[in-house]
This record gives C-alpha cells, structure tokens and sequence, in this order.
C-alpha cells in the first residue's frame, strides 16, 4: 500500500492554508463575490478542466493514471454550461485566458507528455477539494449574486453524486484508489511535490484576479477583510476549500 492519500493530505497542508489566504478567497469566503472576477474565474478552470480530462482519457489505459480516472469527477460540461449563464451563448469566443490560467494548461500539457503520473496530483488537489470545500463555496456565490434556481453554479454539481453521503462515500473510494497504485517512494514524493505545485499554480490564478475584486470593494473594506490570514481547513478538519 502506497499511503499516498495521507501523504498528499499531510503534503500539501502549508498549500492548502496558502492557497485559502489569498485576498481573492478571504474576500469570497466573507461573501464577496462579483460577477466579473468570477466568470474569469470560470472561464480559466473550464481550460483548466478541459485539458485535464483530455489527458487523463488519453492515458487511461495508463497503469497508475488509469486507476484514477473517474468519469463522474469530469467539470467540462457543466462549466460549458455555467460559461454559457454569465457570458451567452457565444461564450466561446469571449472567453480568454489569463496569463496563469494558460501557465497552469501548460503545466498540464507539459506532464501528460513527459511524466503522466503526475496528472494525479491535480486530479487530487482539483477534484477533493470540488467534492469537499467546494460545497460551501456555491451556497456562497448564490448568496451573493442572488442567482435564479439551477443556473450558475453547475460547476460545484455532480449529478452521479447527487447527496452528502455519496460525496462521502466516493472521496473514501478516491482514498483507497490512490493507496492502491503500486508506485515506488519517489514517485509517490513527486506527486506529492507536483500537487504542491498544483496549488501554487491556482493561487496564481486568483491572485491575478484580485484587481478585478479591488475594483469593487471601497479599500478600507477589502483591507479589513484581507489583512488577517485564516487557519487552513486541512489543518482545522480536514475539508480543503480550492475555488
């Protein structure tokens, strides 16, 4: 047995915590949520998940990337559909990406061709922290965008696991899956590595969005709420927040 989900658990905490201090996530996490910022925010994790599902169903026959490939985990569709709510139906041709969303498809790109395994890590920081923290983030963006019932967050929706308990039940068989990969120890202190690099390359993302939240937010305000950094979740119970 690998342990690998303990170990990127335990890994990649100080990434968590981080990844949670932003300006732009403190700001979302007190409420604050724009419609601009966050359809960029959106359209760059559609480039984000598009690609990574690409390459996880090309190597699926792969015999350690194979074991982690869920399709019920896959976002590409329902953020086709959440890019089509804030943008129109020409969503495609007005999206664009940012300079670290395209840093962070790159990345993906570049380890699907050179080190597929590593594909794992994202997988991991992407996915749990959808199934996980990611809940309690679209209760927050339809609060505060006052969104109209089933549109706008069909990104946090996963229709083959539809309850709490479904949720819960598949993170422990994403668990077992991961412990079951016959990886050697420096492959497993790679992933762990790559989904450290996983969270910085997100932290990228929202971190080029802040001007956008700025804009909106008087500066007494947004000092108040980004001035003091937050306990991570990893670290206060175990439920990652990732936008």
């Amino acid at each position: 047995m690998s342990h690998l989900a303990n170990r990127l658990r335990e890994g990649t905490q100080k990434s968590h915590t981080a990844a949670e201090n932003t300006a732009f996530m403190k700001c979302f996490l007190k409420g604050i949520v724009e419609t601009v910022p966050f359809r960029k925010l959106l359209a760059n994790l559609y480039l984000v998940y598009s690609t990574l599902e690409e390459e996880f169903r090309r190597h699926q026959q792969h015999h350690i990337v194979g074991k982690l490939y869920f399709q019920e985990l896959n976002r590409q569709q329902n953020l086709e559909q959440d890019l089509a709510f804030y943008y129109g139906e020409n969503w495609r041709s007005e999206i664009v990406p940012l300079k670290a969303g395209q840093a962070y498809v790159d990345r993906l790109k570049e380890i699907s061709n050179t080190d597929p395994a590593l594909l794992i890590a994202h997988s991991y920081t992407r996915y749990m922290g959808d199934l996980s923290g990611g809940q309690a983030l679209k209760h927050i963006v339809r609060s505060a965008l006052d969104l109209p019932d089933e549109h706008g967050t069909t990104f946090y929706e996963f229709d083959q696991l539809p309850t709490l308990e479904a949720k819960r039940d598949f993170k422990d068989k994403y668990r077992q899956a991961l412990d079951s990969l016959e990886v050697d120890e420096e492959t497993v202190e790679r992933i762990v590595e790559e989904a450290n690099y996983a969270f910085t390359l997100n932290r990228n993302v929202v971190d080029e969005l802040e001007a956008d939240v700025r804009a909106v937010i008087d500066p007494h305000v947004f000092e108040l709420l980004t001035k003091q950094d937050r306990v991570g979740s990893t670290e206060r119970r175990g439920h990652p927040v990732t936008v």
